[in-house]
């Protein structure tokens, strides 16, 4: 939710000592995190002995739907042969899953993409900073601006919506209460005048900030 990444080379320590097995949900670090975009794993340098259990959606950077989940041979035919929300599933239709192939070369071989997005997150967040915003620790294309009580939250966004720019209300129960945000969501389809229009506003609508 707040774009922070989990520690997971102590997750995966810890688990070697107890000689469990660590299962990481990287929605949002696949395609984005890494040298080459392959996620959280490669970013922290695990390897499938470090996570035998890795599940991936396909509908945040990849664009398109659906999910999958990675792992030995055995865990992968023991959710064939037992997942039930597996077996009672609908397949992907095969025009969505070329589509997820077309996204994973786009993702491999145009790197100016990650690439783009990241340094959007890094503009926005010194810029942001730098306004007086509050802003959680992040260095995603997820940049949560901390308001406090879900009024705030909820005004905020409404006055930015009024200004053409859709940054959602993050509410308790989702979030602590006393700490809703607004959930800054950025794309390689966005330009830095995006970011700045963003900003902009931001810096209009909001001059003391907009922690409650």
């Amino acid at each position: 939710m707040d774009g922070d990444v989990a520690p997971l080379r102590e997750l995966a320590a810890v688990c070697r000592r107890r000689d469990a097995w660590l299962m990481v949900d990287d929605a949002h670090g696949f395609g984005v995190l890494g040298a080459s975009g392959r996620g959280s794993l490669e970013a922290a340098g695990l390897t499938a002995s470090d996570v035998p259990i890795l599940m991936c959606t396909l509908g945040k950077a990849f664009g398109v739907f659906g999910a999958f989940v990675a792992g030995s041979e055995t865990l992968i035919e023991t959710l064939i042969q037992r997942g039930r929300s597996y077996i009672y599933t609908t397949a992907l239709p095969p025009a969505l899953a070329a589509a997820a192939r077309a996204a994973l070369a786009v993702q491999t071989e145009e790197a100016w993409r990650r690439e783009r997005v990241l340094a959007h997150a890094a503009r926005f967040r010194a810029a942001a900073t730098a306004l007086g915003f509050e802003l959680l620790p992040s260095d995603t294309p997820i940049q949560p601006i901390v308001t406090g009580n879900e009024t705030a939250a909820l005004a905020a966004s409404e006055a930015l919506l009024a200004e053409g720019l859709w940054v959602p209300a993050i509410r308790p129960p989702t979030v602590p209460s006393g700490r809703s945000r607004l959930r800054v969501t950025l794309s390689a389809a966005h330009e830095d005048a995006d970011v700045d229009r963003l900003l902009a506003a931001l810096a209009t609508r909001f001059p003391r900030g907009l922690h409650s």
